[in-house]
């Protein structure tokens, strides 16, 4: 089983806590991450809030390429819509060729309107964007020519220098599976990445993907094995860990609340293709009681709950790996240390020894061949 290390880039420390020493403490985590046996690590995008300082994924695996050596090196998620389709595709070969083919990418379609408009985007365009930008892209990740035209513009057949160095088959995700991004996910060959964590017993295996899977491939086709996230907090008091994850959680939830504008009911009515975001907003004051409902998703306990834990989420999504959030919420660093090393020394090596249907893994050494 892969086992990589997922953060958001999640400061909520206060303004007192310089953005710049937090932003290279992430790093040195996920430098880290290799020494203590991660096999992979990810990284979000977002732009202007402390919710998830992380404005470019890409360059900042980059950097992480040059300071290790195994590790593989994912996007939880590229914002497609954010992006122009030629740009982008020479930032991910670029990451590919300097990291020695050890790049995972993860696509995802955008929500906060705030992002969009300080990006000067247009968020009704964001769905055909989100779709267009894919047709060019994917294939020019694999024959490095883009040419094509959409809601991005047109752009002439171009031959992309440096060529693409390996396939990305089987190395693709997909965060963001409604609507018409199912059917762009299955066209392109996306794995699902499952990334909240519904409570215990409220799990749903993507069977809808599934199903739109196989109207695209050919019924008794199958998407590949999704990859599974999720909010870890580890201790060797049940207790002290069920508090705590649950606390930071919550945190997080209500810095993403506020993020994504869900507490500004009217937002999305009028934004195309986001129409049905208006149920998630709430007002104001339904906030901090959401958040901490939403905190009890948190998967917590001592070592061996959290692998009791993780073996349901095997049986449930018959997952590829896993790469969970072991910090988040704005917590401490030595905090942050503490459950990562505890992680890795308590539960990682099991969750290693267990047995998938495909791994990811076996992808990349295909394309080495």
């Amino acid at each position: 089983m892969h086992v990589g290390l997922a953060t958001g880039f999640a400061h909520q420390r206060g303004k007192s806590y310089p953005d710049a020493r937090f932003v290279r403490e992430e790093i040195e985590n996920l430098v880290l991450a290799e020494e203590l046996g991660f096999d992979s690590v990810w990284i979000t995008e977002h732009h202007f809030t402390d919710y998830s300082m992380s404005n470019d994924p890409l360059q900042l695996l980059t950097y992480i390429a040059g300071r290790t050596k195994r590790v593989k090196l994912g996007t939880q998620c590229i914002i497609v819509p954010w992006h122009n389709p030629v740009r982008l595709a020479e930032k991910i070969i670029n990451l590919d060729l300097l990291s020695n083919g050890r790049a995972i990418l993860g696509f995802g379609g955008g929500l906060a309107p705030h992002e969009f408009a300080g990006l000067g985007i247009d968020q009704n365009k964001a769905r055909a964007l989100y779709n267009d930008i894919l047709d060019v892209l994917i294939p020019a990740l694999e024959t490095g020519i883009i040419e094509g035209e959409g809601a991005f513009g047109t752009i002439p057949r171009r031959e992309l220098r440096p060529q693409p160095v390996k396939s990305f088959e089987g190395r693709k995700f997909c965060g963001s599976l409604s609507g018409n991004s199912m059917v762009s996910a299955a066209k392109h060959g996306f794995g699902n990445m499952v990334l909240m964590l519904p409570q215990r017993g409220k799990e749903t295996p993507p069977d809808k993907y599934r199903e739109v899977w196989q109207e695209v491939h050919g019924p008794g086709t199958e998407p590949p094995a999704p990859m599974v996230s999720g909010n870890f907090y580890i201790d060797e008091s049940a207790e002290y860990a069920e508090a705590q994850g649950q606390r930071y959680l919550a945190r997080t939830m209500e810095a993403a609340v506020e993020n994504y504008s869900l507490n500004e009911p009217g937002i999305f009515k009028d934004i195309k293709g986001y129409e049905h975001y208006e149920n998630m907003t709430m007002e104001p004051e339904a906030v901090e009681q959401y958040a901490r409902s939403f905190g009890r998703g948190a998967v917590t306990g001592t070592p061996q709950m959290i692998l009791d834990r993780m073996w349901e989420l095997k049986e449930i999504y018959r997952p590829q790996g896993f790469f969970p959030h072991v910090y988040f919420g704005g917590m401490p660093q030595d905090e942050a240390l503490k459950n990562l090393h505890m992680f890795a020394e308590k539960v990682m090596p099991e969750v290693k020894s267990w047995q998938t249907d495909i791994s990811i893994d076996d992808r990349f050494l295909q394309a080495a061949e």
